[in-house]
Parts: C-alpha cells; sequence; structure tokens
C-alpha cells in the first residue's frame, strides 16, 4: 500500500520536463546570457540599478522559455488566430486610446500599461504559419496575397503610431515566414534591384534632398532627419549626429582587444547616449574591442545556424515556417541593431538579444526561444 502511494523521486518527476532539449542551441544562448550580463555590468554599473534589473529579466525570461519548450508546436498553433486578432485589436485601440509620448502612440493603458506591438513580433508569424499549414499542399497565388494582406495589417499600424524599428521587425518576422513558404523570387529579385537602386539614388542625391526646406512623402520629418544623419553625420555632430559619431568614436577607439574590463572611457563619461540599450554594442566594442565582437558574432552565429538546422529538421510545416522566421528574426535583430550602432544603418531603435537593457524585448527573446525549443522537442519525439 506505501509502495503505491508513495511518490516518486523529484529528480524522477522533472526528467519528461528536462528530457529532449536542445543542447547545442541551449549553448549557444549561455555563451550569450554570459556576454550580456558581463558587458551589462560594465556598462550599468554605475547607472542605478540595470545589472540586477536585467540579471532579473534575463531569469524572467529563461522561465518562460522553459514553459513554453513544453508545450507541443500542435498547441501552438492553435493559438495563431486569437493571439494575432488580440493583437491587432489592441493595435487600433491604441491608435484611438493609446498613451502618447515624445509624438508617438505607442502604450495602451489596459489596467497596467502595455506595448502592443510587442505581441505582434510573436504573432504574425505564428498566424502566417497556421495560414501555410493549413493550405499545404494547395498553395496558388491567392493564398500568397492573402498572407501579404494579413503581414500588411499590424506592420502598416504599427508603422503609423510611429515606430519604425517595431515595423521593420514585425515585416521581417512575418516576411520570413512567407519566403520559406515558396514567395516566388520572381517578385523579390525585381523588389531588391529596385531597393539597391533607389538606395544608390538617395546616397548619391544626399545634398539636394537633405535640404530643411525639401519634403519626402511618407516618411516624416524626424524620419528624414535620421536618413540624412546616416548619409553625413558630421553636418550636425553635437545634434542628430551625436548618436552616431560616438558609437563609430567608440568602437574605432576599443582596436583588437579593448580597452579592458570596466575601462571604457567613452562609455563611462556618458559620451555613448543609451548605453545600457540601443547602443550598448557601442560600450561592448569599446571596452572587448575586434575580438570581443568576434566572440558575440560567434555566439549569434552558432544560434542562427542552429535555428536553421532545428527548422530543416522540423517534422510539420508549421514548425519548419516557425523554427526558420524566428531563427532569421534574430539575424535582423543582430544586423539592424549592430549595423545602426556602426553607422551604416539609420537610428531605429532595435535592441540588441541578451545583450540590451529593456523588460518586455526580454520576455519576447524568451517567447521566441521556447517556441524553438518546443519545436527541436518534437522533432525529437517523432524520430523516438
Amino acid at each position: 500500500m506505501n509502495a503505491v502511494l508513495s511518490k516518486p523521486p523529484l529528480r524522477q518527476r522533472l526528467k519528461p520536463l528536462l528530457e529532449g532539449f536542445d543542447t547545442p542551441l541551449l549553448l549557444a544562448m549561455l555563451w550569450l546570457a554570459g556576454l550580456g550580463l558581463m558587458s551589462m555590468y560594465s556598462a550599468g554599473f554605475d547607472h542605478g540599478t540595470r545589472f540586477v534589473d536585467h540579471a532579473r529579466n534575463m531569469a524572467l525570461a529563461a522561465a518562460i522559455m522553459f514553459v513554453v519548450a513544453q508545450v507541443p508546436p500542435q498547441r501552438l498553433m492553435a493559438l495563431a488566430v486569437p493571439l494575432y486578432t488580440l493583437g491587432v485589436a489592441l493595435l487600433v485601440a491604441t491608435a484611438l486610446f493609446g498613451i502618447t509620448k515624445k509624438g508617438a502612440t505607442r502604450w495602451l493603458n489596459v489596467g497596467i500599461v502595455i506595448q502592443p506591438s510587442e505581441i505582434l513580433k510573436i504573432a504574425t508569424p505564428l498566424m502566417l504559419a497556421w495560414w501555410f499549414q493549413r493550405r499545404e499542399g494547395q498553395l496558388r497565388t491567392m493564398d500568397f496575397g492573402i498572407a501579404l494582406a494579413l503581414l500588411a495589417v499590424p506592420t502598416l499600424l504599427v508603422a503609423k503610431q510611429p515606430d519604425l524599428g517595431t515595423s521593420i521587425l514585425v515585416f521581417g518576422a512575418g516576411f520570413f515566414v512567407v519566403f520559406f513558404a515558396g514567395f516566388p523570387w520572381r517578385i523579390i529579385l525585381p523588389a531588391m534591384i529596385l531597393g539597391a537602386a533607389g538606395i544608390t539614388a538617395l546616397v548619391m542625391s544626399e545634398e539636394k534632398i537633405c535640404q530643411p526646406d525639401v519634403e519626402w512623402p511618407v516618411l516624416r520629418e524626424y524620419q528624414k532627419h535620421r536618413v540624412c544623419t546616416l548619409l553625413d553625420p558630421h553636418k550636425d555632430p553635437l545634434g542628430k549626429g551625436f548618436h552616431i559619431i560616438q558609437g563609430e568614436i567608440a568602437i574605432g577607439s576599443g582596436g583588437l582587444t579593448g580597452k579592458g574590463f570596466m575601462q571604457g572611457t567613452q562609455t563611462h563619461l556618458e559620451f555613448i547616449p543609451e548605453r545600457t540599450t540601443d547602443f550598448i554594442f557601442a560600450a561592448y566594442g569599446e571596452e572587448f574591442g575586434l575580438m570581443g565582437a568576434l566572440a558575440l558574432l560567434a555566439g549569434f552565429t552558432a544560434l542562427i545556424l542552429r535555428g536553421l538546422m532545428i527548422a530543416s529538421e522540423a517534422p510539420t510545416l508549421f514548425g519548419r515556417l516557425m523554427a526558420g522566421a524566428i531563427t532569421l528574426s534574430f539575424f535582423t535583430y543582430v544586423f539592424v541593431n549592430m549595423g545602426m550602432v556602426s553607422g551604416i544603418l539609420p537610428v531605429v531603435g532595435v535592441p540588441l538579444p541578451f545583450i540590451s537593457y529593456g523588460g518586455t524585448a526580454m520576455v519576447t527573446l524568451g517567447l521566441s526561444l521556447g517556441i524553438l525549443l518546443a519545436i527541436a522537442k518534437s522533432r525529437r519525439g517523432k524520430k523516438g
């Protein structure tokens, strides 16, 4: 009787929860988390409680990741429509009743103040992966048109707030799903050629189009300033160009091996703006130099390559599309953040995963990695 009623040991009860985790992916995450904590301690030890808060946010993200990793992809797929619908409804409510700060209406009070656009970073690719899973084996051109419409709704609503950085991330995450689903290259290539031609024309005509009396269609005045500042930050070195110039100085002064842990002068003399958030890579590059940057890039490369491998081996179309989209979203975050800090892209406010401070961004990171781990576990389950 006692043997029947006795509980199994805790280790035995936890074993099913811990089995099936993808070890290479976890190692890449631990490497990046360690670099993130180290760089945040150096950049934020004299910046209030940033390091403690960053560690807390990272622990919260790890807990969310662990919980989400236990959910089978089929159940995640069932959340696609309600989560996407809720996210879009909240974006509409934000446009109508949202809180405006510094000219942007990005927040909504629902008892607590939230930023609904963060939901769409996950909900948009989830919805599109669900759509293509339903249409598997019978895809037509019209199906891609519907998918692009589903992608356009949240992208445009977020861009209208205005929040160009988040709209780029939402669009990127969704478009990667459409791309992996088989979006035709005959449409992608002309768009890429037009984009390259447009950028070339922009650079060549910078002197004329960046005059104060020239208005740009579609883009707002501050967005025009960001692009013009990127093209020539030295026109306003103490104003709009300050961020880019100081970021370049910090990264360049790091040299091969950097100035050393907690020894960054640009960082600790307050020359780098947003040194614990958007511009933390500049602080990192100053203290750890080219070798440190390569170590950081090695971690991101390992995570991205492993994510793509998980995507290629996923047992369902939904799993392949979600894993691929999440993985390339990390690439977008890294490319845009490092690009804007290094002066090759406009400053759009995109955090660097694991490294930048930010509670909401860390929660989104935990959700994304949890879904990726869940897909990896489902792949192993199928093999078993």
